[in-house]
């Protein structure tokens, strides 16, 4: 399965698993050209969560979660200023959540980092 396949396996795995955990799906790989892209858009009770999901079919690179670097968190960053600016969600609050999908067992990180605003 080539990265692209995976990465589309790991999201369907994701929005499931989270459906499945009470989690509705607002929006889907949201991207906005040079800024960044946000895997999934989706309201926790009232909580507007972020989730970036990660995805691998073994353990040989690493574990999904490493594969999150301060550059990838950036852009997501970036990606959420520019959603909550062209959208009207209404929400209690906002947090960045992680889908880690291994061996085609998805892991669920809620706060899995926080924005630097300034």
């Amino acid at each position: 399965m080539d990265k692209y396949a995976l990465g589309d396996s790991g999201e369907m795995i994701a929005q499931k698993f989270l459906i499945e955990n009470g989690y509705v799906i607002l929006d889907t790989n949201v991207r906005y050209v040079n800024v960044g892209e946000i895997d999934i858009v989706a309201k926790d009770g009232g909580t507007l969560a972020f989730i970036e999901v990660r995805a691998r079919s073994d353990r040989r690179f690493g574990h999904p979660l490493e594969t999150i670097t301060p550059a990838k968190i950036k852009r997501i960053v970036a990606a959420s200023r520019k959603y909550l600016s062209l959208k009207r969600v209404p929400a209690s609050g906002y947090r960045y959540d992680v889908v880690s999908v291994l061996y085609g067992e998805p892991q669920l990180i809620k706060n899995a980092f926080y924005a630097r605003w300034n």
